[in-house]
């Protein structure tokens, strides 16, 4: 019996992928259900008002697809006005909001290969959506750390605040009417999100809050379907999204045969000079790579926003795979949701840089830098599915687990390895500076590389929220796995078809 292994960071996700595979579905179907799933149960992280990057391999021709569905500034956009008002993007609010590309990528991985129809895969997460789930620990913890922003928007009272104003605790209902609603109505026809029903309340809402969105913006978008960056290293082929997307920062660590964590302060540096759309300008992808030097001192540096996201990962027992990658970008994303479609809408925009001499520079129709890092890798009788939550550290994380990932007879316990991260106003630090989880592996050794690095120290007093959230799935000969972050709400299981 052929078999599908998929890891998810919410319980939701796993049963809505059996609900599927038990009619009929394969691996693309049950990433497609759990991905659904989690917009439902995960609105902190994820939303059909977010985007989505995905890595999509055919096992029977080996070869290996992103599908890229990043949503585009407004036609309209105004830099000069921006730039006029402050030296950065706002970090949440209708300005920050670009067209949400997750349901045209879903509908590009149905193209890929779904068994099923796509109102199929959409159908157990309307079902969650009208009866309720229960509030996770995860959102629960989201709730109380971002409840100024849920506060100050009437979508995201209504939907995480009591009766009395306070924060949902973990374990209560969370039920979402009018987003059953739009999932119905889009498992009709997923386009009604860019030209029909849902597309006009969308832009109506967001053009009442100031944004410059309007529905030619939603009609233009489109799910790119293209060829994936890759490294071979012994032995085994990593695959990343290309640019506006921040793959390219995953292959330079990997890549790097020196010290990991130079490596990653170097890739760090790298993109935020240098990452931006190539369909608006030239990006520097050998820079990015680090195949080349790059004077990053006279280049200007791009906003270090935080993220929050959430991985899918799914292989089945014939090599084909998926790792899907979903976001609203910072906790809550923009800060608003549409009370009328139940959607939580991101701020991927606050990414874009307001100088413009930089690549991710703000322009009319420009996608902004993504930190959306979804990863394969392919060895002989070896396919792994990899992608975490994590923001900026997305590269560097999935660096740590990378070298084991192949072989390791226990992916659980790697997952659950203590890491190391850097970053600065994405971790809360008001400098660069490197957190050890307590037990990182050569924690003495990362301090003085540190130094050397000019990154400050910190040490975590347990495991951390921003160490990621790592999901995996593998094939190994002919056995199929998976596991999940135990820093997540999540689980793994392998499904029978």
């Amino acid at each position: 019996m052929a078999t599908i292994a998929i890891a998810a960071p919410h319980p939701a996700g796993i049963d809505a992928a059996r609900r599927v595979t038990a009619e009929g579905g394969g691996v693309i179907d049950a990433a497609l259900a759990a991905a659904a799933a989690l917009t439902v149960a995960y609105p902190h992280q994820c939303s059909l008002g977010g985007d989505l990057v995905a890595l999509v391999r055919d096992g029977t021709r080996g070869t290996v697809r992103t599908v890229l569905s990043a949503g585009a500034a407004a036609a309209a956009t105004d830099p000069a006005r921006l730039r006029a008002a402050a030296d950065r993007m706002p970090a949440g609010g209708p300005h920050t909001v670009t067209v949400p590309g997750a349901v045209a990528g879903w509908a590009e991985l149905a193209r890929l290969g779904a068994r099923l129809p796509l109102a199929r895969a959409l159908a157990p997460a309307r079902d969650l959506a009208a009866a309720g789930v229960a509030v996770s620990t995860g959102l629960a913890r989201a709730i109380r750390a971002r409840l100024d922003v849920v506060r100050a928007d009437p979508g995201l009272s209504a939907l995480l605040l009591d009766k009395a104003g306070d924060p949902l605790p973990a374990g209560a209902p969370l039920r979402q009417p009018a987003l059953a609603a739009t999932l119905a109505e889009l498992a009709d026809d997923w386009r009604h999100f860019y030209t029909g029903p849902t597309a006009r309340r969308l832009v109506t809402a967001l053009r009442e809050r100031g944004s410059l969105l309007d529905a030619a913006d939603f009609a233009a978008h489109r799910a790119q379907n293209t060829a994936p960056l890759s490294l071979t290293r012994d032995g085994a082929t990593w695959w990343a999204a290309p640019p506006p997307t921040q793959g390219a920062a995953l292959l330079a660590v990997l890549g790097h045969r020196g010290d990991p964590l130079t490596a990653a302060r170097q890739a760090e540096l790298s993109r935020d000079a240098l990452l931006g759309d190539p369909r608006t300008g030239p990006v520097d992808t050998d820079g990015l790579l680090l195949r080349a030097p790059r004077d990053l001192a006279a280049l200007p540096v791009g906003p270090r926003p935080a993220g929050d996201t959430v991985a899918v990962t799914a292989v089945d027992d014939a090599g084909n795979a998926v790792s899907l990658i979903q976001s609203v970008f910072q906790s809550f994303g923009s800060g608003i949701a549409d009370p009328a479609t139940g959607v939580v809408l991101h701020n991927r925009g606050s990414a874009f840089s307001l100088d413009p001499a930089h690549p991710g520079t703000l322009r009319p129709g420009a996608r902004p830098p993504h930190t959306l890092c979804p990863a394969l890798a392919t060895a002989p009788d070896r396919v792994v599915a990899l992608g975490c939550q994590g923001g900026r550290a997305q590269a560097w994380i999935l660096s740590q687990v990378a070298d084991d990932i192949l072989d390791t007879p226990d992916p659980g316990a790697l997952l659950a390895r203590p890491r190391w991260i850097i970053g600065s106003r994405d971790l809360g630090r008001p400098r660069p500076t490197l957190v050890l989880e307590p037990g990182t592996p050569d924690a003495g050794r990362l301090t003085t590389v540190a130094g050397r690095l000019g990154l400050a120290v910190a040490r975590a007093a347990g495991p951390h929220d921003e160490a990621g959230h790592v999901q995996t799935a593998r094939l190994r000969g002919t056995r199929t796995d998976a596991a999940s972050d135990p820093r997540a709400d999540g689980t793994a299981a392998v499904l029978r078809e």
